[in-house]
Order: structure tokens, then sequence, then C-alpha cells
């Protein structure tokens, strides 16, 4: 059964694009991590400093195995605040495959 891990992070304003760099540059390394199936980076519309990555795993044991079970810190110190870090269990989706549920807002201009 796959797990998503949705970690949840925001930079101080004033570093917001340091922030976003750093997590964009820790990406590949992720990705190729055994047993990682994707890994996306997210920035809140309506507040820019806030970012989400969420991470989709083959199963509990990669992510451990891995090490991703934390987030190494950036030179710095450019978050606001300390990351937070979900973990969930495959339900359902659309296609009746077993996979975690993220629901995003749409909006148009």
């Amino acid at each position: 059964m796959t797990i998503t891990r949705i970690g949840e992070t925001q930079a101080k304003p004033e570093t917001t694009e340091a922030l976003r760099d750093f997590l964009i540059s820790i990406m590949p390394m992720i990705k190729s991590s055994q047993g990682c199936e994707s890994v996306t980076l997210y920035q809140s519309h309506d507040d820019p400093t806030k970012f989400t990555m969420i991470e989709i795993w083959d199963s509990l044991e990669c992510l451990v195995r891995s090490g991703r079970c934390w987030r190494p810190r950036p030179a710095g110190c450019i978050m606001s605040c300390s990351t937070r870090n979900d973990f969930f269990k495959s339900i359902l989706n659309d296609s009746y495959e077993e996979t975690a549920w993220l629901i995003t807002p749409t909006w148009s201009d």
C-alpha cells in the first residue's frame, strides 16, 4: 500500500525565494530514493511564503529507509516556523486504485 507524505513549511517573507530554491534543489534526491513514486512542490496562491511538498512512496518502510522522515534544514534559517509532516495511508481515488486523496481549490482570474 502506498504512503503519502505531506510536508508543510513557511518562509520568512524576505527568504521566500531562497526557501523555494532550496526545496526545488532537494527534489531530485527525494525522487531518486528507492520506493519514491513521485514528489511535487506547491506554493500557496494566497500566501506565497507557504510551501507544501507531497511525496508518494511505495510503502512506509521505503520512506523510513530513505531517511525522508526528517527534513534537512536549509542554511541561514530561512523558515519562519518548523516543518510540519503528515503521513497518509491510501484509501481510494476516482480510478478505484488505492491512493491518497488530495483536494486542491481552483480559481479563475
